[in-house]
């Protein structure tokens, strides 16, 4: 596949990859070739209005022998039965987070690319963002001195009712749609796995977790997170040492934006940039052996790992309800 112009496959007419990952494909010289959509008229509607010329099934998209990679933006729980039907039929697989729920499923991923030969990815963009680039070589470079204390936060009101983020047998949930950014985060800078010291949810009547708040420890580094689909739009982040303080104040969401990444009171600006090219750039890079996977399956088991610690830690479902 040196040199040449990988093809994609789409499953799901999902908001985040009209907004993001479409212009982000072409962005990085990839082709839209198929889209995989359950609704047939919704799914021309959408390919009509993203110049994709096909439309057909989820099996015939990962069948498909036009298509070289799958994006999956399916909802949570159809995550993994799609990435293993489409690394049994000889794609890879770039698929939106959490990759999986759970740690356990995870090794069956792992065992699938190893049998057929293609790489797997999950679609943390926010990691290629340069800000955060930053501030892992800050981190690493000692310039705070001893990490000492993370707080991470990721919010936002989730108001549609219909949306399947509230539907707990599909992967719903705030912790697995925005508490895995500041966890998948803090497990990256400090490179520890999390011991989880308390956990307070709140539940909606369906007994889906809508707020989210956890005492962690990385080591000898202690972290709070909070997550929440009941809270106005919030997300922040930021590292305390012996010596100082890394904050960054959009660290998750800031497609297009000036990011800034603060030491005390002094501020690095970066300019605008699109992390979601930057990740389809490099997974593109991986998949013609021209770079190694920055974040290969056995980080997803890892991050999984965590994000199964903190949900173990939780009340019962419903035993909060608010």
């Amino acid at each position: 596949m040196m040199g040449t112009n990988l093809r994609w496959g789409l499953l799901g007419a999902a908001r985040i990859a009209e907004q993001a990952l479409i212009p982000a494909i072409r962005a990085a010289g990839g082709r839209i070739v198929a889209l995989g959509c359950r609704d047939a008229g919704r799914g021309q509607q959408y390919a009509q209005r993203n110049e994709i010329n096909r439309v057909a099934s989820y099996l015939d998209v990962v069948q498909d022998a036009e298509v070289d990679i799958v994006y999956i933006g399916l909802h949570n729980a159809a995550h993994l039965p799609w990435a293993l039907a489409a690394l049994a039929a000889g794609k890879h697989v770039l698929c939106e987070k959490p990759l999986t729920l759970g740690a356990s499923d995870v090794d069956q991923l792992i065992a699938a690319q190893r049998i057929h030969g293609r790489l797997a990815m999950e679609a943390f963009m926010y990691r290629f963002h340069p800000a955060i680039e930053r501030l892992h070589a800050l981190v690493r470079e000692g310039a705070i001195g001893q990490p000492r204390l993370m707080r991470g936060a990721f919010g936002f009101m989730l108001e549609n009712p219909d949306d399947p983020r509230w539907e707990a047998a599909l992967g719903g949930g705030a912790l697995y749609d925005v508490g895995c950014y500041p966890i998948d985060l803090m497990r990256q800078l400090s490179g520890e796995r999390p011991e989880v010291l308390s956990v307070q949810a709140s539940y909606t009547d369906r007994g889906v977790d809508h707020a989210v708040s956890a005492l962690l420890r990385f080591g000898d580094v202690r972290a709070h997170m909070d997550c929440a689909f009941s809270l106005p739009f919030h997300q922040r982040f930021e590292v305390l040492g012996g010596r100082g303080i890394l904050r960054i104040d959009s660290p998750f969401v800031n497609k297009n934006q000036e990011t800034v990444l603060w030491r005390g009171d002094c501020a690095e600006r970066f300019a605008p940039v699109d992390a979601y090219a930057l990740m389809v750039a490099h997974f593109q890079r991986a998949v013609r052996a021209e770079e190694a996977l920055r974040y290969p399956l056995d980080d997803a088991r890892e991050q999984a790992e965590a994000m199964d610690r903190v949900l173990l830690a939780m009340e019962p479902s419903g035993a909060a309800a608010v």
